[in-house]
């Protein structure tokens, strides 16, 4: 099955899809969960708490959008590859963070989770045929296929890695330098 074509998904999802490499989305899901969890497990619970700047997600609420926004995708994928010819809406992600209630819980618990619905994800996409992820549907008024969404899911959360390192964890350390004279 080969990458999708950018008339395969909207032009808002073009950077997703961009930070993917490899031909087949199911190599490219199955693949993506070893780095996925190693990433994770390597921020330690003390941070989780931490946003880089006021009025910004915290760590955990922005792993739970990851995983909110994974499983709205992979249920469009799903539709879409059972041939649904409804209109599948969008949604609002700051109301959904907001909703969350991730500050709540532990970030163990935040990265279990994450990794059960990709889990979930690859069982999914390993099932479907090459029909299936051909097919094309709408979501959010726009055409997309369900291989597209397999893609978007994996480059979803990578953008969000690329966050992360950029603004969190190096501005977290950065502050956390300056209040320790010591080091």
């Amino acid at each position: 099955m080969p990458r999708p074509a950018i008339t395969d998904y909207s032009g808002f999802n073009a950077h997703y899809v961009d930070l993917t490499t490899l031909e087949d989305v199911k190599i490219e899901l199955q693949e993506s969960l070893t780095p996925m969890l190693g990433f994770l497990t390597s921020i330690p619970e003390s941070k989780a708490d931490h946003a880089y700047a006021t009025g910004k997600w915290t760590l955990k609420e922005l792993l739970q959008h990851c995983t909110d926004t994974e499983r709205i995708m992979a249920y469009r994928a799903l539709c879409v590859a059972r041939g649904e010819q409804q209109n599948l809406p969008g949604f609002e992600e700051n109301d959904y963070a907001a909703a969350s209630n991730a500050n709540l819980r532990d970030w163990q618990g935040l990265i279990e989770e994450a990794i059960l619905v990709r889990q979930s994800s690859i069982l999914l996409f390993n099932y479907f045929t090459e029909e299936q992820l051909q097919k094309v549907g709408t979501s959010n008024n726009r055409a997309v296929t369900a291989n597209a969404l397999g893609f978007i899911i994996v480059g979803h959360f990578l953008h969000h890695q690329h966050i992360v390192n950029e603004r969190y964890l190096v501005q977290y350390e950065h502050v956390e330098h300056q209040s320790n004279p010591l080091s």
